[in-house]
């Protein structure tokens, strides 16, 4: 499996980003995954189904599947964030690439994404010349027109199909070895007390 992150700020077109590599990489016969950052509030359940019932009566985990699709919904019973780390190990290990968007403080080799500032976007500070993370930039900028210098490959975040090109050439470099955790580094939340 190999892994890419995508860092920016919210805004800078991440998402846009994303959703067009996807394609770009299924087109190579290559199974992709995405994991995304949310923020803390996020659901996808409705109320008043089966599912959001049944996670209010209690349940730990709530698993709905269907011919198509699988979803799996685990309520933690204080909050706490989990690394990039433990949710790449809840995806299934027959995936060529894992797209994360979001966790722009991991360690997992990240392209970064970085706008010219407009009327409609605020300037914000690039990450790239602190985050040796960071292994190339897309941007809707010139190379001359980023933040600072940098020998970093640069590429028009229009361009999704170079950028597709490039990962795929350099793909020995986003290889997913799991970090050892210490022995009492939990990988989850504790489920609720009473919950199973």
């Amino acid at each position: 499996m190999k892994v890419v992150g995508f860092a920016g700020f919210s805004g800078c077109g991440k998402t846009t980003l994303v959703e067009q590599l996807i394609p770009e990489l299924r087109l190579q016969g290559l199974r992709v995954s995405v994991v995304k950052h949310a923020h803390h509030n996020f659901d996808i359940d409705h109320v008043g189904k089966d599912t959001w019932r049944h996670r209010e009566a209690g349940a730990y985990e709530v698993a709905v599947a269907s011919d198509r699709r699988l979803a799996v919904m685990r309520e933690f019973e204080s909050p706490g964030a989990l690394s990039v780390h433990a949710l790449l190990a809840e995806l299934d290990a027959g995936v060529d690439w894992v797209l994360v968007e979001g966790f722009k403080e991991s360690d997992l080799p990240k392209v970064e994404v970085w706008r010219m500032p407009s009327p409609d976007y605020r300037e914000r500070p690039a990450r790239y010349p602190e985050d040796p993370h960071i292994v190339a930039i897309a941007t809707d900028a010139a190379p001359a027109g980023l933040p600072a210098p940098t020998t970093l490959p640069v590429f028009d975040v229009r361009d999704p199909h170079a950028l597709a090109n490039w990962l795929l050439v350099q793909g020995g470099r986003f290889d997913y070895a799991r970090p050892v955790a210490p022995a009492s580094a939990a990988a989850v939340p504790p489920h609720p007390a009473g919950a199973l």
